[in-house]
Formats: C-alpha cells, sequence, structure tokens
C-alpha cells in the first residue's frame, strides 16, 4: 500500500507547485511592452525638428501615408480629423502623427498644404529617407516605392492607425470602419 501512495503523493505535490507557479505568473501585472514604436526624429509641418518625446504624456495616433496618395490617406485623415471631433473637449490635446513614407516629395512645406484640409490636430512629419525609413521600422510598417510609367511613383504602405498611450507605448490599432463616436471612445478610454 506504501508503494501506490508515493507516486500519487508525488503527482499530487508536483500539481500543488505547478498551481502555485501558474498563479503567481497570472496575478502578476504586465510588466512588457509592445516592441512597436520608439525614438525617432523627424521634421514637422512647420520645419521645426520634432521627436518622439514632444509626444510624450498624451495618447496620441500615428498615420504612416504620403501626400499623392490618391485615395487610402485622405480618406484616412478625414476619418482621423471625425475622430479627433468626436473626442469632444476632453480630447483636446490628442494629436494625430501623419508621418510621410515620401520623403522625396513630401517637404514641410507640402505637408503643411496637404494637412490644411484636415484638423488642426495632425501633424505631417517627414525627414530624411533614413531618419523616416528608422521610424517605420520602429513600428513595424511597411513602406515601398514603386514605379510607375513615364518616370512616376507610388508609394505602397502600412495603412493601419497606431494608438499609442501617453507613454509611447502602442495600445492597438484604431478601427476607422465604424462611426467615429465609436472610434473616439477606444481612443478616450487612454485619456
Amino acid at each position: 500500500m506504501r508503494r501506490a501512495a508515493i507516486p500519487l503523493l508525488v503527482f499530487v505535490l508536483g500539481l500543488a507547485v505547478l498551481g502555485l507557479a501558474a498563479s503567481l505568473m497570472l496575478g502578476r501585472p504586465a510588466t512588457g511592452t509592445s516592441a512597436v514604436g520608439g525614438p525617432f526624429t523627424l521634421v514637422n509641418q512647420d520645419g521645426r525638428t520634432v521627436t518622439d518625446r514632444d509626444f510624450a504624456g498624451t495618447p496620441h495616433l500615428v498615420f504612416f501615408g504620403f501626400t499623392h496618395c490618391p485615395d487610402i490617406c485622405p480618406t484616412t485623415l478625414q476619418q482621423i480629423s471625425d475622430v479627433l471631433a468626436a473626442l469632444g473637449p476632453k480630447g483636446r490635446d490628442v494629436k494625430a502623427l501623419f508621418i510621410s513614407v515620401d520623403p522625396e516629395r513630401d517637404t514641410p512645406a507640402a505637408l503643411k498644404d496637404y494637412l490644411s484640409s484636415f484638423d488642426p490636430r495632425i501633424v505631417g512629419l517627414t525627414g530624411s529617407a533614413e531618419a523616416v525609413a528608422a521610424t517605420v521600422k520602429a513600428y513595424r510598417a511597411y513602406s515601398r516605392k514603386v514605379p510607375l510609367k513615364e518616370g512616376d511613383y507610388t508609394m505602397e504602405h502600412t495603412a493601419l492607425v497606431y494608438i499609442m498611450d501617453g507613454r509611447g507605448n502602442f495600445v492597438g490599432s484604431l478601427n476607422l470602419m465604424r462611426p467615429a463616436s465609436d472610434a473616439a471612445a477606444e481612443v478616450a478610454r487612454q485619456l
């Protein structure tokens, strides 16, 4: 009888240790952060150098695009404008970053002109090809220059709207395929 009790005792003891380890791990608050986002140094539509630290302390949105984009970028920027408006006074400090993936054509002046049709809280950012590429990489985004006929080109790029918290950590992507008030409520949860 003693021989049969030893394996059962080892099993029960092992189960107890496993349960204790699971409760310790599951009871811990999450301390890791997403590997999306990071430091950047770019130039805004007013020609001023800005960094990721300029947006610390307040949740913000990030969208990659370019001013020669025929439909996705202007549509998304209008949807972002609608979300910012739907936030009302509570979201007056929330910014949206429109980071150009086409620094060859998107000068600060071009961004300023292009963004004049959208909410003024949308900040246009550009920079050297290297600085833009590093920012695209930090956000785990994608962009690629695609040649067109007669020497022109377009840009393929990630069309995701990132929600970043006040510490610059990635929270999730913003679903704009719903009413602006619903999307604004998602952003407001970060305020």
